[in-house]
């Protein structure tokens, strides 16, 4: 039976080998603290966060994210550890909440292996407090119990790490803020909150058997109906399905209006139901294609996690067994010792296939799905090689997403999930033409990187006219060097450029000085309540400002007018592709860490930088091309640049 714990109530864990999961509906830092008996910290080497994640016995997420999952072995724990304190905070993001008083209540809990709930404790009272002990697990007299917390901190993490002794606490507070930023800036944004009604169901059961819901009993759930453990695995997993994965999605006429989502067919005797594109909640046909999409990325992130953590397990059992047996010295010598070996590999060996079955069953699951959601999907969502771009028509209204490329994992590179980036943009695009660590990156040599960055560029400022009504969205250049001029030429001989493309210090100077006043006027507007108030010659479409071997052209005045587009240029319409090399642009130092943190960074080849915000994996991104010989790319521009010499409006 679960334990709901209040402030500073304990319960006895029955058993070592846990999970904490955190629900937030926020994104929230998550760490943990090892303390001795009188719960001190000695030292930052016994502090888990997301830069230094992982710990004997312990492993934290590596970004913040609105829900969490700590894994916790408290027989791997060092004897010297009496206490495990389980730490959020809030992160310092740039419009983002500043205290836990102003968000959903944090909830808290541990679990088993198996996801069975055994304490519980929902953090409320708090106000002013940006960072919060949520509860510790203690040993006593043998024995380790939990006990709920919920003590706050107004002062913050730093504030929160010297209570416990820790010494430079405010400068390994700021560390641990800036790999927050920068595992932030890495990752792709969640979708917008559902409501409580349109929320998808996990499941979790043995093999075989039904799958009765569970769900936490506060914040948001999670998305899709995978089973949420496999206990099989004996291990500590985030997402390994013990079954597959039911597309039966028993909520979904909750909140989805008539007609109602396309129903599978029937599926045979002990086989799963099979898949059909559109199967999530929605109320267009559109809507529901996005959220399968985003389903689909939340499987395959949480079943590989728990993949990869039972893998761990398995390996960190099998040197425990070898390490028992051969501590005993007259297993050292004749077959004893060999025999030991053997037994604790096949253990692990055995470990390892019931993770990988569970992750190829998942893995197929995901790839029927893939194959009929692709087909499917309109063309702001498909790529260049899909047969719906042959019937390309402007469109009357702004689609609500936009495909940029495609990500996958290496457990099956060929399972690809459409990288879907909400519009309007919310952020800017960084195109990034330097060298990268990738093998892709080092196999091209440095001129066709940045050929094929520019290259990616307009194929991206393409895809956004395209998919915006005609007259609704207008493309800027900034070619100082006029170094593009090849990769420009589509945008430039079709004519759905608001202008020619700008080059030399004069250009730069003009197109930002323009794009800076659009900015501020209409914040001032929109400030006044007079939105009506706008100069009439002022273009009230989106504006799309490429910009092209940045920093070259750039004076310190121009370097100050991107970094405030890239800042404020989103709210009111004004977006930024940048394609750049950093290290070009290395001699402004920390000066530019905000701009490039501000932009989503994607490559021209193969990269993987990009992290999803479950669970955090490095995802391999794959730019969208047109296939070769094609000319999809100037039929859509000719159409784009016709409709608007037609002045036609939706």
């Amino acid at each position: 039976m679960t334990a709901e714990l209040v402030r500073g109530q304990n319960h006895t864990l029955p058993q070592t080998r846990l999970e904490i999961r955190v629900s937030a509906g926020t994104p929230v830092v998550a760490g943990a603290t090892l303390g001795d008996e009188r719960g001190t910290v000695h030292g930052i080497e016994w502090i888990a966060h997301p830069g230094s994640p992982q710990l004997p016995g312990l492993e934290v997420s590596r970004q913040a994210a609105a829900d969490h999952r700590l894994a916790v072995d408290l027989d791997a724990m060092p004897a010297a550890v009496h206490r495990v304190t389980v730490l959020l905070a809030l992160p310092l993001e740039a419009g983002g909440p500043v205290r836990f008083g102003a968000v959903a209540a944090p909830f808290v809990a541990v679990t088993g292996l198996e996801g069975t709930e055994i304490a519980t404790f929902t953090l409320t009272g708090l106000d002013a407090e940006s960072a919060v002990a949520a509860l510790e697990l203690y040993r006593r007299q043998g024995d380790w119990k939990v006990r709920a917390v919920g003590q706050g901190y107004a002062g913050g993490l730093a504030a929160m790490l010297a209570d416990q002794g820790v010494t430079g606490a405010a400068e390994l507070a700021r560390s641990i803020h800036e790999a927050v930023a920068r595992g932030m800036a890495r990752s792709v944004a969640p979708p917008p909150p559902r409501t409580p009604d349109g929320d998808r169901v996990r499941h979790t059961a043995a093999i075989g058997d039904p799958a009765p819901p569970v769900s936490p009993p506060a914040g948001p759930a999670p998305s899709r109906p995978t089973a949420a453990t496999d206990s099989t695995a004996g291990g500590p997993t985030a997402g390994v399905s013990t079954g597959p994965i039911n597309y039966a999605h028993p909520r979904r006429q909750a909140t989805a209006p008539p007609p109602p989502p396309p129903t599978a067919p029937p599926a045979e005797p002990g086989r799963p139901a099979q898949p059909v594109a559109g199967d999530a909640t929605g109320w267009s046909m559109e809507e529901r294609l996005y959220n399968q999409v985003w389903g689909m990325f939340e499987d395959l992130a949480r079943t590989t996690a728990a993949y990869r953590s039972a893998v761990d397990f398995a390996e960190s059992r099998m040197d425990q067994e070898l390490d028992r047996a051969l501590s005993d010295p007259r297993n050292r010598i004749g077959g004893a010792g060999d025999r030991a070996r053997e037994e604790a590999r096949a253990k692990r060996d055995q470990l390892t296939d019931r993770a990988r079955q569970a992750l190829d069953r998942d893995l197929a699951q995901l790839a029927a799905e893939s194959a009929v959601v692709e087909p499917a999907l309109p063309a702001a969502f498909a790529g260049w090689d899909n047969p719906v771009w042959h019937a390309y028509r402007v469109p009357m209204e702004i689609p609500m997403a936009l495909r940029i490329g495609d990500l996958h994992l290496p457990e099956n590179p060929d399972l690809r999930i459409p990288l879907l980036v909400r519009l309007p943009l919310e952020r800017g695009i960084w195109v990034d033409s330097g060298r990268t660590a990738s093998e892709a990156a080092a196999l091209t040599d440095t001129d066709r990187l940045r050929r094929l960055a520019m290259d990616n560029a307009v194929a991206h400022a393409a895809r956004l006219l395209a998919v915006y009504p005609a007259g609704e969205f207008s493309v800027h250049v900034i070619d100082p060097a006029g170094s593009a001029a090849a990769a420009l030429a589509p945008l430039v001989n079709s004519g759905v450029l608001a202008g020619p493309p700008a080059s030399g210090a004069g250009g730069v100077a003009s197109v930002l000085a323009h794009l800076t006043r659009r900015v501020d006027l209409v914040q001032m507007a929109i400030r006044a309540g007079a939105a009506d108030s706008l100069p009439p010659e002022l273009d009230t479409a989106e504006q799309l400002l490429i910009v092209n071997d940045f920093p070259h052209g750039f004076d310190d005045r121009a370097v100050t007018q991107l970094r405030y587009l890239a800042d404020e240029g989103p709210s009111v319409g004004v977006h930024l592709l940048m394609v750049a090399d950093r290290e070009d642009a290395s001699a402004y130092g920390p000066v530019l860490d905000p701009l490039w943190r501000s932009l989503l960074r994607i490559t021209p080849v193969a990269d993987d930088h990009l992290a999803d915000p479950w669970v955090g994996h490095a995802w391999t991104y794959e730019p969208l091309r047109t296939p070769p010989g094609s000319r999809v790319l100037e039929q859509v521009l000719a159409q784009v640049a016709a409709a608007r010499r037609s002045g036609r409006r939706p």
